[in-house]
């Protein structure tokens, strides 16, 4: 929502680890390097790096996992209604 001090802070904190984890001390030759490092950090990112507010698990992993709960909750909610 516009005027609220949140509405970027996602944003904000991830660029700050792109930053800090990322850029800082790296020189890139050009563009097309880069744009092939990044490429290759994201999916680090995404798919590697644990996250202790994920529980120690990657992106990915906590994705997984939270779509196989909410499909046994969607089966157990159906079950239980079918007997009605």
């Amino acid at each position: 929502m516009k005027g609220c001090s949140y509405d970027n802070a996602v944003a904000e904190a991830t660029f700050k680890i792109i930053k800090t984890e990322f850029v800082k001390g790296k020189y890139f030759g050009n563009l097309e390097q880069l744009k092939l490092e990044l490429d290759d950090y994201v999916y680090w990112f995404n798919h590697i790096r644990i996250h202790g507010t994920l529980g120690y698990l990657s992106p990915i992993d906590y994705k997984i996992g939270h779509h196989k709960k909410l499909s046994s909750l969607v089966l157990t909610y159906h079950n239980y209604f079918l007997h009605f």
